[in-house]
């Protein structure tokens, strides 16, 4: 996992929320693993170029998946009790 401070790097980014495909992909509920996950994507991203970095990584992750329920996404965080300020879709503007 990372640490805060890291540079964060897409792989790691995209390995961290694959645990969450099958949550993203069918509803249902997210396992603890997917939480535990999500939590450490709000832990490494503190500062606003740390979220446009990983929102990048997620956007881009995001785009491999066409079976990403939107509804499903953009619940996530909110169903792990981490709220992310990183939309996971592949269509966010990560700018913003």
């Amino acid at each position: 996992m990372v640490k805060p401070g890291e540079a964060v790097q897409c792989g790691q980014v995209a390995a961290s929320l694959a645990p969450c495909m099958p949550y993203l992909e069918n509803e249902g509920n997210p396992s603890a693993a997917c939480c535990d996950r999500v939590r450490n994507i709000k832990a490494i991203t503190p500062t606003t170029s740390d979220r446009q970095a990983a929102c990048e990584c997620v956007k881009s992750a995001a785009a491999k998946h066409p079976n990403i329920n939107p509804d499903a996404a953009s619940s996530l965080p909110g169903k792990c009790g981490a709220p992310l300020n990183i939309p996971i879709s592949q269509n966010t503007n990560c700018a913003k």
